[in-house]
């Protein structure tokens, strides 16, 4: 039977990799094994969704080249929706207008805050958070 997951990241990569490695995994493996799932990045989790830093989590997490890029672009492609914090995102310098030079290509992002973690947390039956 199918589960509505809510996957919350706010973990700073740069402090807990391994943690955050694990968050995509799991969401991954939520996707994979037919669950609804919707992941919203908050705080410095942001950055997983940079081109460049997700490319670079591989080393810090023991893991072949590739690795966590791979499980993203499964995560974006089965998730039901992909959510980020418009604050946090400024933070890191990422905005609407600078997105699509920034972060992985084919991220149909929704941008939102507070509101949309509550909305989406409510929704669901199943809550992670890494």
């Amino acid at each position: 039977m199918s589960k509505k997951y809510f996957v919350m990241f706010a973990t700073d990569p740069e402090v807990d990799p391994r943690k955050c490695a694990v968050g995509l995994a799991c969401a991954m493996q939520a996707v994979s094994d037919g669950h609804e799932v919707v992941a919203f990045f908050a705080s410095h989790a942001v950055k997983l969704l940079q081109s460049e830093y997700i490319g670079s989590l591989d080393s810090k997490v023991s893991q072949d080249e590739g690795f966590c890029r791979e499980m993203l672009d499964a995560l974006i492609s089965g998730a039901e929706g992909i959510y980020c914090s418009t604050g946090s995102q400024a933070v890191v310098g990422v905005t609407p207008e600078n997105a699509s030079d920034v972060l992985v290509e084919g991220l149909e992002m929704n941008w939102s805050g507070p509101p949309g973690v509550i909305a989406l947390s409510a929704a669901s039956e199943v809550s992670l958070s890494f």
